[in-house]
């Protein structure tokens, strides 16, 4: 299927000197897709060389005079910049000019402007934030990441079902596992929204786990792991910076002394595949689930490859009709109904 990604040129900590090359990289190894650079043309036309030529309308440039900061105010990125760079592009996909926005941008301004001018799906209340996190198995889907902090039982049953469908649409499993991460296994722990949540999701039709715990993520108990935005953003978080803190403590260890680097050089091969599989920037990409169209947040410190990666999910999105499978699934009457 020919997808057209609508990529917000200007955002994150790097704006085009990353997502240019990352988006001629992605036209060059899928040559169904299209993209449409939006963004200052002053800044992105010199940075395309002879690609233009190359890919002729696969490639084309969306001017947009005004970039959203990384620390933009919401109601100035909404209100005050209707010509920006990420305002542009969630445009493009209402109009249908483009099936996925792609930002590496501020995230609670892309949140924002993408819920104004998309507006949310029948049935859906909030959106919420979904990625990747890598697991002993292989990985686990957990949202939502931070969009919505204080959450209703009826939200956290909306997340699941978001969570269950792009987990199916991306993965082709159909009925994905689910599970409620609280601080135990059994039914009767957690606060009283969590309960409710299980038990709304015990009759919610759903491939339901039940609760999961802290460790379960990355054991890959299940394929999809949901809670409020608070949580999700603290384990998250945390992980990233235990993945960090692991990193520098095997350098600091392996260059203790010339046994240690003797070591490090006899371990290379493993160290090395092993950072492959848990390289973080491979699993870059954040849905904005909910909406009436696909956004995908690139974290805003992301390279090129991490970029190219959240393009990819993008595009993947789009092939399988995200949006149009969580509307049917929330079409769908409850079980007990």
């Amino acid at each position: 299927m020919a997808v057209t990604l609508a990529i917000d040129c200007m955002g994150g900590d790097h704006g085009p000197s990353v997502t240019v090359p990352a988006a001629l990289d992605f036209l060059r190894r899928d040559p169904d897709c299209s993209v449409i650079l939006v963004g200052r043309q002053e800044i992105l036309q010199p940075l395309l060389g002879s690609a233009q030529a190359a890919f002729g309308e696969r490639l084309r440039i969306y001017h947009a005079s005004e970039t959203v900061t990384m620390d933009e105010p919401i109601a100035s990125a909404l209100r005050g910049k209707k010509d920006s760079s990420m305002r542009i592009a969630a445009e493009l996909v209402k109009s249908g000019e483009a099936q996925a926005a792609v930002s590496a941008g501020n995230t609670a301004a892309l949140m924002a402007i993408s819920r104004f001018v998309l507006k949310t799906l029948p049935g859906i209340e909030r959106p919420a934030i979904a990625s990747i996190v890598p697991t002993l198995n292989r990985y686990t889907y957990l949202l939502d990441l931070g969009a919505n902090v204080d959450c209703q039982p009826e939200h956290l049953l909306q997340f699941a079902i978001m969570g269950a469908m792009l987990f199916s649409a991306l993965e082709h499993k159909e009925r994905p596992s689910v599970g409620l991460l609280n601080i135990g296994e059994e039914a009767i722990k957690g606060n009283e929204a969590v309960k409710r949540a299980g038990d709304l999701l015990k009759d919610s039709g759903l491939n339901f786990y039940g609760n999961v715990e802290g460790d379960d993520i990355y054991k890959g108990t299940v394929d999809v792991v949901v809670c409020d935005g608070f949580v999700g953003n603290v384990a998250l978080k945390a992980s990233e910076g235990l993945a960090h803190m692991i990193s520098a403590a095997l350098r600091e260890e392996f260059k203790r002394n010339w046994l240690t680097r003797l070591a490090a050089l006899m371990a290379l091969p493993v160290l090395n595949s092993f950072k492959r599989r848990f390289d973080p920037r491979r699993y870059n990409g954040g849905s904005l689930l909910g909406l009436k169209g696909i956004v995908v947040k690139s974290h805003g410190s992301a390279d090129a490859l991490a970029f190219f990666c959240a393009l990819e999910r993008a595009a993947e999105a789009a092939r399988n009709q995200l949006p149009e499978r969580i509307a049917a699934r929330m079409a769908q009457p409850s079980p007990t109904t």
